[in-house]
């Protein structure tokens, strides 16, 4: 039996230090290299400050910036280390409560608009920290950033096709726009 141990730790401890130490250190070593933005977390500075990650999605509820797609991680909105869906099914009516309760908050922050809601302003993703909308998503809340901002509704409208990134591959996924992107980019025109 001892006999077949000591192998086993050797082996053990061999792999534990090529796949738990070795393998790690060298690919962010290379992702540092290669991708230097994205390997840090892809955050934005402003001013010196961070002001956020282009990875991770963050609560905007002043009605002068585009509003984020719900979170549904707990205790807070948009914690990353509490990256998860709800669970709750498409019959349960805490869901149904959670997504009236949404499309109340838009409505009352626009009241004069009346077009349908798009989806992703009142479902939270699968990770809670989806930091993109629709272009669809954001075309609904032109109107509401213009008005708040005394802004032209086509300069906002022009923002946001700026800001707009197509599908992966040209095929793969829907047209978003960064929510926190599209944001900065407002303040910076104001």
């Amino acid at each position: 039996m001892l006999s077949l141990l000591r192998p086993a730790m050797i082996l053990f401890i061999a792999l534990s230090l090529l796949t738990g130490l070795a393998y790690p250190l060298v690919t962010t070593g290379i992702a540092r290299l290669v991708f230097p933005h994205q390997a840090a977390g892809s955050l934005i500075e402003r001013d010196g400050k961070t002001v956020g990650s282009l990875l991770i999605g963050q609560g905007f509820s002043d009605p002068k910036y585009f509003w984020s797609r719900p979170s549904a991680t707990s205790p807070m909105p948009y914690n990353p280390l509490a990256s998860g869906g709800s669970n709750l099914g498409p019959l349960n009516p805490a869901l149904m409560d959670a997504v009236k309760g949404r499309i109340a908050a838009l409505r009352a922050a626009d009241p004069g608009n009346t077009a349908t809601v798009p989806a992703d302003l009142v479902y939270s993703s699968a990770s809670g920290l989806d930091p993109h909308i629709s272009v669809a998503a954001a075309m609904y809340q032109a109107g509401r950033v213009s008005r708040v901002r005394n802004l032209p509704l086509e300069q906002v409208r022009q923002l946001i096709d700026k800001n707009a990134q197509g599908t992966l591959l040209g095929f793969l996924g829907e047209p978003r726009v960064n929510v926190l992107a599209l944001n900065l980019a407002l303040d910076a025109t104001h």
